[in-house]
């Protein structure tokens, strides 16, 4: 009897060459497994359903992951304004984890022997698959036949043509990677320290011009309508929102970080509606949440964002930090109004009923209402009086 391995299917050339060298090759009864977490339509799943079956796998698996994806990652990346080197919104590592815990769900369904993915040796990927598979399936073997055997690309399209595949293995000048949380763009240009992708390798090309001005209701942290139209759930109005301001070419760049293999490398972006939604949650949180609450959130969500892209989302702190982003969010709800212009945005101001920049309390500058100047002289004096002492002590007075 066969053993059973189950693999992370994309149904591009790596991953269909797992097909063919793990069933043909090494004898496994291969069961293919798809999870969608925003970047696929219903066409494009079913034509994925067919590749794999054409190849031979003896089931192939569709999983709708993308709510599970929001309610379990992303709704934080949000409470936590997570931008990698404040650049990035984590776009493929949160969207790899979300991938990776349902691909090892259903190797413990399947009760397979072994679970695969057609990572190569050289990125992140790799290592967030493993990490998860580690903690969620141990004693599981782990597969992967395009890191292990070292292949190129060529030597993949020539197996496979060997093998009596018919496929389109004409390489795309750019690896594009779709998902609700934005869009990687990988290219020549990003392959250096210095080049700009060029218009035509944006999925999304700038169809719109002028000014439009939107609204974005959130409730309690989470985005709820945009321009007064509310949705069943966050995921409907995050893609509504991409939508309206993906053809004006916001979000736009390129991230340059480290790797958890050590290296540096450069990836190109596209992610109008996240950014919209993290300046915008943002500018919110500026208005409702006090200094220290500000303060601690921000190192927090710092260090949420890097460990969860180190692919550490199964870490127990995780679920501490998910706690105290949860209950900062209770006052996190109102308007905020955005101009929108090609490739750029402005926060024009948010409505809230727990506004703390209430003129009733005084205005910033010109008057306050809740204490007097002979309170401020004193106040000063025992504010400053550690540092007085701290100087006279040095001073030797």
């Amino acid at each position: 009897m066969s053993k059973k391995v189950v693999l992370g299917f994309s149904g591009g050339l790596d991953t269909t060459f797992c097909v063919k060298y793990l069933s043909e090759d090494k004898g496994y009864e291969v069961h293919s497994v798809i999870v969608n977490t925003g970047g696929f339509t219903a066409d494009e799943l079913q034509k994925i359903e067919a590749h794999a079956l054409n190849l031979g796998v003896k089931t192939h698996t569709t999983v709708d992951a993308v709510k599970g994806y929001y309610d379990r990652i992303i709704k934080y990346l949000i409470f936590g304004n997570c931008l990698k080197n404040n650049t990035y919104p984590l776009s493929v590592s949160a969207e790899r984890l979300s991938q990776a815990l349902h691909i090892a769900e259903h190797a413990q369904k399947l009760n397979a022997d072994a679970v695969a993915h057609g990572s190569t040796g050289a990125g992140n990927d790799q290592v967030r698959f493993d990490i998860i598979f580690h903690i969620m399936i141990p004693g599981t073997e782990i597969i992967t036949p395009i890191r292990d055997l070292k292949l190129s690309r060529e030597a993949e399209i020539s197996y496979l043509k060997e093998k009596g595949v018919n496929m389109n293995f004409d390489k795309a000048m750019y690896s594009i990677n779709k998902g609700l949380w934005g869009t990687s763009v990988g290219g020549k240009e990003t392959l250096s320290s210095k080049g700009l992708l060029p218009e035509e390798a944006w999925p999304t090309q700038v169809t719109k011009s002028g000014t439009e001005e939107i609204s974005l209701g959130f409730e309690k942290g989470e985005l709820q309508s945009v321009n007064d139209k509310v949705f069943a759930h966050p995921v409907e109005a995050i893609q509504y929102l991409q939508s309206i301001a993906g053809p004006y070419g916001i979000g736009r760049d390129i991230h340059v970080g480290d790797t958890i293999i050590g290296i540096k490398g450069r990836v190109g972006f596209e992610a109008a509606a996240p950014m919209l939604i993290l300046k915008a949650h943002h500018a919110l949180e500026k208005h409702v949440l006090t200094k220290w609450q500000l303060q601690w959130k921000d190192t927090l969500a710092q260090f949420y964002g890097n460990w969860m892209h180190e692919g550490q989302i199964l870490d127990p702190v995780m679920r501490d930090i998910e706690v105290f982003l949860q209950n900062s969010q209770q006052n996190v709800s109102g308007k905020v109004f955005i101009q929108l212009m090609p490739y750029r945005f402005q926060v024009a101001g948010i409505e809230s009923p727990f506004d703390l920049m209430n003129s009733k309390f005084g205005k910033y500058g010109e008057m306050n209402t809740g204490f007097t100047g002979d309170d401020v002289r004193g106040f000063s004096k025992i504010f400053g009086n550690q540092v007085s002492i701290w100087k006279s002590v040095n001073d030797g007075q």
